[in-house]
């Protein structure tokens, strides 16, 4: 659910919380344990203002060990014959450079649909009337993806978004399309990176696998992204559990990441996500004590399965008012998953971010 390019008991519960006393989410840091798992953001900025960018820049990338890009195919600069050399030079090598500078582990999710509506493709395709189920797309994408490799290095690279949640909602060729043209382009990658030397993934939506977006079903699984994505050696999960239901953080169940893995050895990596801050109006309700409690159970979480990596899909709310109209109506959804505000004030997340930052990292 990728937002932006460079990415719904008797007695003490009747006194509600105020009068039940719980943890506060500091208490529920472990404190000088190992994390197996890197610790990131992505470059959104509050603002399409790129002195803001960098200031948020500069401010979490004190308090990470890795970066994620999550790109967009940029379709209409390929299919009007520029060369993917030149279309990431417009957009990727710079920011590339950056992170290096600091030091970081690079992760990579391209996005080959549409991010925020998973039942179309990318919105450039659709302008032109072209479609990723045609062979001279694919090959675009197959170029792009290798001209990527080369120019950008990542450390880890996710060749599609959200498979499962493409799979339950976009037609059925757009899906074939995804499976064919990722398969195709992991065979390129592998003719030149062997197996393990380049980890990939596509990233599954851990809420559809719970059988907890749209309709409710029962527990659904990755079974089928396993088969149709065999060059994976990563899962890479995307999860926004306050669109899935939970209405309390701590109760995710521990083995939120563990179940979806089941007894496949793949390591898990959380590649976008967060829980907001404020309620939206008939959808979910929360609080920035919420979203920090949120921060503390993420990290059982991924202790808990052994994660390498937790990625929030931004580091600070959105300034909706700053964005081009119209502002797609879905974005209120993601606005306030910043560990800052717009403005780049701390939250009380970002101190139990800290926390288990300062938690000593094994590789």
């Amino acid at each position: 659910m990728k937002v932006f390019h460079s990415r719904v008991f008797p007695g003490c519960l009747a006194l509600a919380l105020t009068a039940c006393p719980r943890a506060a989410p500091e208490s529920k840091v472990s404190s000088g344990v190992p994390r197996s798992f890197v610790m990131g953001f992505s470059v959104i900025p509050p603002k399409p203002d790129i002195k803001v960018a960098v200031r948020s820049m500069e401010i979490w990338t004190q308090r990470a060990d890795g970066a994620i890009m999550h790109l967009d195919v940029p379709w209409a600069l390929l299919l009007a014959g520029t060369s993917p050399e030149e279309a990431l030079r417009r957009d990727g090598v710079d920011l590339e450079h950056y992170y290096r500078l600091k030091h970081l582990v690079l992760v990579i999710t391209i996005d080959v649909t549409n991010g925020l509506a998973r039942e179309s493709e990318a919105p450039a395709l659709v302008a032109a009337h072209r479609s990723i189920s045609e062979p001279a797309v694919q090959r675009l994408y197959r170029n792009y993806v290798r001209s990527l490799v080369d120019m950008l290095h990542p450390n880890y690279l996710g060749l599609a978004a959200e498979t499962n949640l493409v799979r339950l909602l976009a037609p059925r060729p757009i899906y074939d399309a995804v499976v064919r043209m990722t398969n195709d382009a992991a065979a390129d990658i592998r003719r030149t990176h062997p197996s393990g030397a380049l980890p990939l993934y596509v990233s599954v939506q851990v809420e559809t696998a719970w059988g907890k977006l749209g309709k409710q079903t029962a527990f659904v699984g990755i079974d089928q992204d396993v088969r149709d994505f065999p060059f994976m050696n990563v899962i890479g999960l995307s999860s926004y559990p306050y669109l899935g239901g939970f209405n309390d953080p701590d109760r995710i169940p521990l083995d939120y990441y563990t179940r979806v893995r089941g007894s496949r050895s793949l390591p898990l990596m959380v590649v976008e996500g967060g829980w907001p801050s404020s309620s939206v109006r008939g959808v979910f309700s929360s609080s920035p004590e919420m979203q920090a409690r949120y921060i503390a159970r993420q990290a059982e979480l991924l202790d808990a399965a052994k994660g390498i990596g937790a990625f929030q899909l931004s580091f600070s709310d959105l300034d909706l008012g700053s964005f081009p109209k119209p502002v797609p109506a879905i974005l209120p959804l993601f606005a306030t998953l910043g560990l800052v505000d717009s403005d780049l004030r701390p939250k009380p997340a970002l101190t139990i971010w800290d926390k288990v930052y300062a938690r000593p990292l094994t590789r």
